[in-house]
């Protein structure tokens, strides 16, 4: 019989200042110990493109959220790896992105939703015949005290009111436990996950819980000591609440650059959901890249399992050419750089054999070619090069660096550079080029 833990009703917050000093960086508190490794069976993605995605960015038109779902179905492919999506509830657009994003008829990704921890807000649930919703239910004592002014046990018994209420209603409840990476894990989050695991047996419905590293503190070594140890974490909570992995759900922040190891760590040590968004928008730094989990869900299980990833690159067109929103130029996966080499001797290299110096076939996964930018750093490796793919020449009839026509390119962009320029030769640019020294054409 596991132990049973109450909650601490403390009369003053446990900001737990040792750790999370303000005027310096965190500290990270490693053990002797490591957790041991715990991939669950079943592992999935979530999505939070519509909800925490669109906190920190311009809001997505009726039509725009459309768009996006019918990306994320056809990149969950027919397993359904993008198990679930979440939508706010609130205001007329947000009801009309749900009611036209059901009408598709999709089983995933599945749309759930997200309210605060009132009983009002059920109404909205129910009025689309949602089977699961998102509650929020902040942990640390830097929001029960800080921003509700509650005590602990006024937080904790309002919170599970509100599960029970949402089981009443024939209602999932997944609760976001917001902060848990500041929070007095023995003190409030294990006895509030024992009560909920009471409720959940009572009632034979799984309630989730949903793990919110809302400040990006968290880390993914398997050392790491609690609160901010994403293994140790899911360990304990399985090891003293006996919660089963699929009803855990990671979801990170990327204020620290961890957010995708932190993600991966959850998966690797018995949580079988981890929440992203469509490259990576959301709250401040942003949450976890859905299609960076997608290229780690494959690389976990061996399996494409008929996943088209090659919809990564028409969301990235979509984003830029559509929404308007740029991606950086070395975004993995997308940005314009993100498989393009400039110095002549990584060119030289894709020019005898492109697995040299590319991630791997992204031709065909993303439907993005290797490309070499022009430079004064190219050589006459990366110019050969940049005809050759750009003009899909093969065989014999594939330029040799030494081809004295691409020397003569060579000198005119070397000149550029020797009179000042700092950009990069341009596509038109090298079309005009191959005009003048090619006039029968390559």
């Amino acid at each position: 019989m596991k132990k049973k833990y109450k909650i601490q009703d403390v009369k003053e917050p446990n900001l737990l200042d040792e750790i999370f000093d303000y005027d310096s960086v965190p500290r990270s508190i490693y053990l002797k110990e490591p957790v041991p490794i715990d991939i669950p069976e079943d592992i999935w993605i979530t999505d939070t493109t519509f909800r925490d995605g669109q906190q920190a960015r311009p809001p997505y038109s009726v039509e725009e959220i459309v768009t996006l779902y019918k990306f994320l179905n056809r990149l969950s492919g027919p397993k359904g790896v993008i198990r679930q999506t979440e939508f706010f509830l609130y205001t007329d657009k947000d009801k009309k992105a749900v009611e036209e994003c059901l009408k598709l008829g999709f089983n995933y990704p599945e749309i759930t939703a997200w309210i605060r921890a009132k009983k009002e807000d059920f109404a909205l649930v129910k009025m689309f015949n949602l089977k699961e919703t998102g509650i929020l239910t902040s942990i640390s004592d830097y929001h029960i005290f800080l921003k509700l002014k509650k005590t602990r046990k006024e937080a904790i018994d309002e919170y599970l009111e509100i599960v029970r209420e949402a089981i009443s209603q024939g209602i999932k409840p997944r609760c976001h436990v917001e902060d848990v990476t500041r929070a007095d894990i023995y003190g409030v989050l294990i006895p509030f996950a024992q009560e909920l695991m009471k409720i959940s047996e009572e009632s034979k419905v799984p309630v989730k819980l949903r793990l919110c590293d809302t400040m990006g503190y968290g880390l993914d070594s398997p050392y790491a000591d609690l609160p901010r140890g994403v293994p140790r974490l899911i360990n304990i909570l399985k090891k003293e609440v006996g919660i089963k992995s699929e009803q855990l759900e990671w979801h990170g922040h990327n204020d620290f650059h961890r957010v995708l190891t932190n993600g991966v760590a959850a998966w690797l040590h018995g949580c079988s959901s981890v929440n992203g968004a469509i490259f990576g928008s959301g709250e401040r730094t942003g949450n976890t890249p859905v299609e960076a989990l997608i290229m780690e869900w494959i690389s976990i299980k061996g399996d494409m399992a008929g996943i088209d990833t090659t919809v990564i690159t028409e969301m990235a067109d979509y984003y830029q050419n559509v929404i308007g929103t740029k991606i950086p130029d070395n975004y993995p996966f997308v940005g314009k750089n993100f498989n393009v080499t400039s110095a002549g001797i990584h060119a030289d290299g894709v020019l005898k054999n492109e697995r040299i110096y590319n991630i791997f076939n992204t031709a065909k996964l993303l439907n993005r070619p290797v490309k070499v930018n022009i430079t004064d750093k190219s050589g006459l490796a990366g110019v050969a090069y940049w005809i050759n793919t750009y003009f899909g020449l093969s065989g014999d009839k594939m330029l040799k660096k030494n081809d004295p026509r691409v020397l003569n390119i060579l000198n005119w962009v070397n000149e550029q550079y020797q009179t000042g320029r700092t950009t990069s030769i341009s596509d038109a640019e090298m079309e005009e080029l191959i005009k003048k020294y090619f006039p029968k054409g390559v």
